[in-house]
């Protein structure tokens, strides 16, 4: 088995039990719960989230019923999995809330919420507990509490997926019927939600006036988007390199082009990487995301 990597970060847990707290206090939870700190962060969000939406409008009961639930019913819809108990749900894309929270759609856990099938729950907890079997386990236990299946497609197509910073530890994809892909896309994400935690919780705000060229979008980005391509794309190399050799067939040859593609990209990013890091004023999350980045570049 692979050696986990690290992704503790002690202001991450800091942040977390501040905000959660804060929320908590809005809703007068008992803070004495029976959820990790990092399930409680994010179903947190999603209550309060749903709580002001149902404010803003003048829906009583819906505001009454999260009053009830300070976790959106998350613990009564998990499905236990390798790295805790898990929201899955599949919301229908076409219903998908927009907002200016939020430049892309989004879904927020409601009363009317119900869990994905009983096929998308075993194929969900199987990409978690391959993705935990390579060294990820940590990361998805902390910053990938609620995933919400999207659209299924077929292996080779375009598959889309999100976070956002107003939800954390939600993730957002597309998906096929194949566990170790669902498993990439997920520790893409969460990685993603991770880092968004980490500025947030050293209170960084990269400056934007300086951009750099992005080869997955094949454009120039702030600081910000860019180092977020340089960390979660280098995590699901890693992930895909250390899974290879549990594959086989169209499988391999696929997870295989993937890897040969990100190397591509990521090997034209390494001088922009260098000046986009040195933006971050906190050395310890500097060294963070530059080791993932080397050990990408070394594959």
């Amino acid at each position: 088995m692979p050696a986990p990597l690290d992704f503790a970060f002690s202001p991450i847990q800091d942040l977390r039990r501040d905000r959660t707290q804060r929320i908590h206090s809005l809703f007068r939870a008992d803070m004495g719960r029976t959820e990790r700190p990092a399930d409680a962060y994010c179903l947190a969000h999603h209550a309060l989230e749903g709580a002001e939406a149902a404010a803003r409008t003048g829906d009583t009961a819906t505001f009454d019923w999260y009053q009830a639930h300070p976790d959106a019913n998350g613990i009564a819809l998990a499905t236990p999995t390798a790295v805790g108990p898990r929201v899955i749900v599949s919301p229908d894309p076409g219903l998908m809330l927009r907002s200016s929270i939020s430049d892309t759609a989004y879904y927020v856990l409601g009363p009317d919420t119900t869990a994905a099938s009983a096929h998308e729950l075993a194929l969900t907890a199987t990409a978690f507990d391959t993705a935990a079997r390579h060294g990820f386990g940590d990361l998805l236990a902390d910053h990938a509490v609620v995933t919400c299946l999207l659209r299924r497609k077929a292996l080779g197509d375009t598959l889309i997926s999100w976070a956002i910073t107003r939800l954390p530890g939600t993730v957002y994809t597309d998906h096929v019927d194949v566990p170790v892909v669902l498993g990439r896309d997920l520790v893409h994400e969460a990685g993603h939600n991770w880092l968004n935690d980490a500025l947030a919780s050293i209170g960084c705000a990269l400056d934007e006036a300086e951009t750099f060229h992005s080869p997955w979008r094949n454009s120039r980005r702030p600081a910000f988007g860019f180092l977020h391509a340089c960390w979660a794309f280098p995590l699901t190399m890693i992930y895909t390199a250390r899974v290879l050799t549990d594959t086989s067939g169209g499988l391999h040859r696929f997870l295989a082009g993937y890897l040969d593609q990100q190397r591509r990209l990521l090997a034209t990013t390494t001088a922009d990487h260098t000046k986009a890091l040195a933006l971050v004023p906190h050395p310890e999350l500097q060294q963070r995301l530059q080791n993932v980045y080397a050990e990408a570049l070394s594959l």
